[in-house]
């Protein structure tokens, strides 16, 4: 049995048609052609059925067979052709990211759509149909064929954008854009400026806008954040209890990594009352020369500022000027009168309040510094040494020292407790337990029994005497001070002076402590801290010598080489004797 092949048989006819576009449906002459050739079909199975005597069951049967047959092939080769010309998309789905201002473009490429329209559209709004652009926004146009471009790209250009075929069965691809927008700042509490008085609390919002969402952080010029940080991470900033120092210019920053970040300043003005600090409390001078007393003055607003001599106000003469830079507020005392001596004060003032602040201005020594190395080179006897800044010759000095009691605790050169200036105090104003000694040129009187006191001796430099014991050992109780008075002889003019004095009478490998004032024709100075030295275990004067390090929990032994310095005593002392 031979059965027809419809698909073959259209396969010559449109030979000489290739390419054509296939349309939707069938048309009625191959729907005849198909019904004529089912009845040759048929009409054949019937010869051949009537020549085999076959059944009439059987005759329908074969004819469904053939029909059904007849179908498929036609349905197969239908199939083929469409497949082979139907329209289709090139490009995909995607999505896109532009920033605001740029230039959209969206791909659209397709094939076999010479008799299809392809359209745009966003919504349910058409953008485009075929090559005819239907929306009236002016910065849209189809580029390179089916391809969207829409140019200057705002926030409202973000969507969905779908390139449709119009087939009977709309195919179609859905672009997605998104728009980058760069941050802006649009709001900030305090409108930019915020004037506050002193412990005030301060509240700052900043907001700011972008796509994607920007980071707001806060920062302070040419200085760090109240809290001790750089960076606040916050679109809110909050100061506690505000004062002069947390005032400044404040910079509220926005940042999402599209364009530039943005910013903007915040200006915070503390108002507070006048606060004054001093240069220096004590100002030390002499007569004919020149003194400066200088009060450092802050307030909002600016505060005016007075000078007091006691409780008398002070005008600009020829002598006392007032100079004023900035905060820096200057008293010059010109060609210092004795009279001129005395308690000063600073008195500020602005509408918020007033301060005052008190100065002096001393004609006495500064205190005096020792000099001196801090281990002796002697076993039971120690060359102590201090000079002294005095405007006026120093007429004498009170020297003070003791054994170091046990538990303080020595860093460096001093004594690490309270202790020791509160005994020293106690000590001199009490007979029973300290000894006074005076000495004058090369004798020396004493008061109390059993102290020895050192011969005398000069050594040179500058405004420098010098003092030396002389007698048996020393013999006091534990913690007992030991006060020496030394005049200073020859007086000396000038402006740094000084004295050297042999303390004898010392126990070997021991720590002691020393005191120093001086005295000119204005008074005493103040007393200096106490100063750490210690006796050597031998006499050995041409050895290499330990200076002793003192540190909170061990002694530390540095070698240093005073070959020169021992060589130098030792002559000093022969010619002395």
């Amino acid at each position: 049995m031979h059965l027809t092949n419809p698909c073959g048989s259209n396969k010559r006819s449109g030979s000489s048609n290739k390419g054509a576009t296939i349309p939707n449906t069938f048309h009625s002459n191959k729907s005849s052609n198909k019904m004529a050739r089912i009845t040759r079909t048929i009409s054949q199975q019937r010869h051949h059925i009537h020549e085999r005597s076959l059944p009439h069951t059987l005759l329908l049967a074969i004819a469904a067979i053939a029909l059904l047959q007849l179908q498929h092939f036609e349905s197969v080769c239908a199939q083929s052709m469409m497949t082979k010309n139907e329209p289709m998309f090139i490009s995909r789905s995607e999505t896109f990211k532009f920033i605001t201002g740029e230039t959209i473009v969206l791909p659209c490429e397709v094939a076999n759509t010479d008799t299809y329209v392809v359209a745009w559209k966003r919504g349910i709004a058409i953008l485009t149909a075929g090559s005819v652009k239907v929306t009236p926004d002016p910065r849209v146009r189809l580029v390179n064929g089916f391809n969207l471009q829409i140019r200057e790209a705002l926030p409202t250009d973000a969507g969905d954008y779908i390139c449709q075929i119009a087939t009977m069965d709309p195919r179609e691809i859905t672009h997605t854009v998104e728009i980058l927008v760069p941050p802006r700042i649009h709001h900030i509490s305090t409108g930019g400026h915020l004037q506050v008085k002193k412990g005030s609390s301060v509240r700052i919002e900043c907001s700011a806008t972008g796509n994607p969402m920007p980071n707001v952080t806060w920062s302070r010029k040419n200085n760090i954040l109240p809290n001790g940080e750089e960076k606040l991470h916050s679109h809110v900033l909050s100061i506690e209890n505000v004062d002069r120092h947390k005032g400044g210019v404040y910079i509220c920053t926005a940042n999402n990594r599209v364009g530039q970040p943005a910013s903007s300043q915040v200006v915070l003005h503390v108002l507070y009352s006048p606060e004054i600090a001093v240069e220096r409390p004590v100002v030390f001078s002499g007569e004919g020369h020149e003194a400066m007393l200088v009060c450092i003055v802050h307030g909002e607003t600016q505060p005016e500022v007075i000078w007091f001599k006691d409780t008398m106000q002070l005008d600009t003469t020829e002598r006392h000027i007032m100079e004023t830079r900035g905060s820096r507020h200057t008293l010059i005392i010109r060609k210092v009168h004795p009279q001129d001596f005395g308690n000063y004060s600073c008195v500020a003032e602005n509408q918020l309040g007033k301060a005052r602040k008190t100065l002096q201005l001393s004609g006495k020594p500064n205190v005096a510094v020792f000099n001196s190395p801090p281990i002796s080179q002697y076993k039971d006897r120690y060359n102590i040494s201090w000079a002294v800044d005095s405007h006026s010759p120093i007429e004498e000095y009170k020297l003070s020292f003791r054994k170091l009691p046990q538990g303080h605790e020595v860093v460096g050169n001093a004594i690490d407790s309270q202790s020791s200036s509160s005994s020293l105090s106690s000590s001199q104003s009490s007979s029973s337990s300290s000894s006074q000694m005076y000495g004058s040129g090369l004798h020396s009187h004493h008061i109390g029994s059993n102290i020895g006191l050192g011969g005398g001796s000069l050594s040179g430099g500058v405004g420098m005497g010098s003092y030396g014991g002389y007698g048996n050992l020393m013999h006091w109780g534990r913690n007992d001070w030991r006060n020496v008075v030394l005049p200073a002889m020859p007086l000396s003019h000038h402006y740094s002076q000084g004295m050297s004095y042999m303390v004898r009478g010392l126990d070997p490998d021991q720590h002691y402590e020393a005191t120093v004032q001086s005295r000119n024709r204005y008074g005493w100075s103040d007393l200096t801290n106490s100063f750490v030295f210690s006796t050597s275990s031998n006499d050995n004067e041409m050895r290499d010598l330990s200076v002793t390090f003192y540190g909170s929990s061990a002694i530390n032994r540095q070698k240093l080489g005073l070959l020169a310095l021992s060589s130098a005593t030792l002559i000093l002392s022969l010619i002395m004797a």
